[in-house]
């Protein structure tokens, strides 16, 4: 499980595998079972090892009631990574939503602008709504083309703040070929300023300004 909070990321991973990890990797080694963790020590990309129950809760009582702008990872390691996952969405109202990465006969995937930033097609499933058909539903809502469905490429955690509530989102990525985008039109309802088709080139410009969790997203896409 990855979580991306504001523009660092945190990551759950359960002891066996974290034995593949080197802690050169790390700016700083917090053992939970020796000592506290200290916002001054949440700086870089930290590693926090034996993490249990009180951990998380004063881990995520600091990243709520704290600007931490040094901070670029946390790599949490347990041994009930299932635990510490319900532990960490208990923390947080969970929405869930769906997104797409389509792709047309040129190779390029649809990119969309919104709120000065670039970003993927994606929304909140309706009531009842799968997660599949979310997907497609807001690829075409948000900018009227027509996509096949494809193959499920991620899933991604991001939290929010809405209406003073803290809000985890749950986004299911799949990928999409382009039936048709004779109507391709931006849903300016939903901000979105204008769309376009990118090439590899074009993106890397234009994924300097976008999301963490977007450029997750393609990263993934492309490494499939």
């Amino acid at each position: 499980m990855i979580i991306f909070i504001n523009e660092f990321i945190i990551k759950i991973i359960g002891h066996k595998k974290a034995q593949t990890l080197s802690t050169t990797e790390f700016d700083h080694l917090i053992d939970a079972q020796l000592e506290a963790i200290l916002p001054q020590n949440l700086i870089g990309h930290v590693m926090i090892i034996n993490v249990l129950s009180p951990t998380i809760n004063r881990l995520f009582t600091i990243i709520k009631s704290l600007q931490l702008p040094h901070l670029q990872s946390i790599t949490l390691i347990t041994h009930n990574k299932k635990e510490m996952e319900s532990l960490i969405k208990s923390q947080y109202s969970v929405a869930k939503a769906a997104g797409g990465i389509v792709e047309n006969e040129f190779g390029q995937i649809l990119m969309m602008y919104r709120l000065k930033t670039w970003d993927l097609p994606k929304g909140k499933l309706d009531k009842g709504e799968s997660s599949k058909i979310a997907a497609v539903r807001e690829v075409e809502e948000e900018c009227g083309v027509k996509a096949k469905l494809g193959r499920k490429i991620c899933t991604t955690f991001h939290t929010y703040t809405y209406k003073n509530e803290s809000i985890l989102k749950q986004t299911k990525w799949y990928s999409m070929n382009l039936l048709d985008d004779s109507k391709m039109k931006p849903q300016v309802e939903e901000d979105i300023e204008k769309l376009e088709w990118m090439g590899k080139e074009k993106m890397k410009s234009a994924l300097i300004n976008s999301y963490s969790s977007i450029r997750y997203v393609l990263k993934k896409y492309y490494h499939r």
